[in-house]
């Protein structure tokens, strides 16, 4: 079974998936699971916590990226997508998740391309 793991920030808790839909917080120190994130449907692809530890990303096969609150667990933002997703990540300093999928072009090749989340609009 495929599993991942993502420690925030201060690594003092860590975010664990297996290839089902839930994502998990756990306490690093206490070994205890703190919430499960239940947002997503179909099999988790990846998760990433951002700068601050305070939000985490967490994509898969279904057609958005859901943004939640650690410490809530609520959803504060879900990012449409036209294909399954295989990457989120934050970007190191500022709340800004490039992301990428199994996007096809017209031909149904793949697209190999990207997109970044977060930069307000003009």
């Amino acid at each position: 079974m495929f599993a991942n793991l993502s420690l925030s920030t201060g690594a003092n808790s860590l975010m664990r998936y297996f290839a089902d839909s839930l994502v998990s917080l756990w306490d690093i120190m206490e070994m205890l699971c703190l919430r499960t994130f239940t947002k997503l449907e179909l099999p988790v692809r990846t998760i990433s916590f951002n700068h601050t530890g305070e939000y985490i990303a967490s994509a898969s096969e279904d057609l958005f990226i859901d943004i939640s609150n650690v410490q809530t667990g609520g959803t504060v933002h879900q990012i449409p997508c036209q294909a399954a997703m295989n990457s989120v990540e934050w970007n190191p300093k500022y709340n800004l998740l490039a992301y990428a999928g199994d996007d096809k072009n017209k031909y149904q090749a793949d697209e190999g391309v990207f997109w970044i989340f977060g930069f307000e609009s003009a």
